[in-house]
């Protein structure tokens, strides 16, 4: 089974250079992920991908079934996840173009996506304050580097990634209230497949795609669709390249506390879980209640 699962945004919809490849239609109890998962082998490493708004972007971020997504991925036996992410930038040093490897996250959602597997019977809290991996971001940030010297782009360990409820751009107003926060890029969709992966015992990092300066920055144009794709493209080859480096440096074996995030987290009694609910919990919380 797959150890390694990359969800792909904006302008990633497949992975090149995959061997064996084929597409697999996972069913869940919380409905259906975004797409078919694609299953290979790249560079002596099994793998999974998924296209996160579907093949051909036919979902908006508040669309997206996250809790669908991220479980087919466990179902399928992943334990560390990359999640690739197209992000505007609040500041003048993180340049359309750069990569920003994220270390935290702000919520700014407003439609009431469903960030947790838990609920209807059973309760859990978890740690959430290093919402990343830092074994994979680590094992990320420097792959990226190599790669940036080559192809002339800057990499950032740490940043803040808020994450606003879209399917529109920023207010300027807006935008100059999440710069004054402090934060450093700006996304639609990579708080909840984090606050999952980690419900789900996975190690979790983004990778972050800077496409523009958001709307604060006069001195750019107005943040459109057209932009972003172009620098997208541009972006692209070095983060399949990325991958590819990244895979077969992730380690056998997981000694972080990813991989035992629901130790001390799940807070109901184990006889008062309804047994449907353990049943559809099973892949999650099965090595913790019997």
């Amino acid at each position: 089974m797959p150890r390694i699962g990359i969800i792909g945004g904006s302008g990633l919809y497949d992975i090149e250079g995959l061997k064996n490849k084929k597409w697999i239609k996972i069913n869940t109890h919380f409905g259906d992920p975004s797409d078919e998962y694609l299953v290979g082998e790249l560079n002596g490493e099994e793998v999974v991908f998924l296209p996160r708004h579907g093949r051909g972007h036919k979902m908006m971020p508040s669309e997206l079934n996250y809790r669908a997504n991220i479980f087919g991925m466990k179902k399928l036996g992943v334990q560390w996840l990359i999640s690739i992410s197209a992000v505007g930038s609040f500041k003048k040093e993180i340049k359309p173009l750069d990569i920003v490897v994220i270390d935290q996250f702000v919520d700014r959602t407003n439609q009431a996506r469903k960030m947790t597997f838990f609920g209807d019977g059973v309760v859990a809290h978890i740690a959430f304050a290093e919402p990343i991996c830092s074994v994979l971001s680590d094992i990320l940030y420097s792959t990226a580097k190599k790669l940036a010297v080559k192809n002339n782009i800057t990499v950032h360990k740490g940043g803040t990634y808020i994450n606003m409820e879209g399917p529109a751009f920023s207010t300027e107003a807006e935008s100059f209230l999440y710069k004054s926060w402090g934060m450093d890029v700006i996304g639609m969709t990579n708080m909840p497949e984090a606050k999952l992966a980690r419900e789900a015992e996975m190690c979790f990092a983004t990778l972050a795609m800077v496409t523009d300066y958001d709307a604060w920055y006069e001195e750019e144009s107005v943040v459109t669709v057209d932009v972003i794709i172009q620098n997208l493209k541009k972006n692209i080859k070095v983060v399949k390249d990325l991958i590819e480096d990244v895979v077969p440096l992730i380690p056998k074996e997981r000694n972080c506390l990813c991989a035992d995030a629901l130790k001390n987290a799940i807070i109901t009694s184990a006889d008062i879980i309804p047994e449907k609910r353990k049943k559809e919990l099973q892949i999650i919380i099965g090595k913790y209640i019997v």
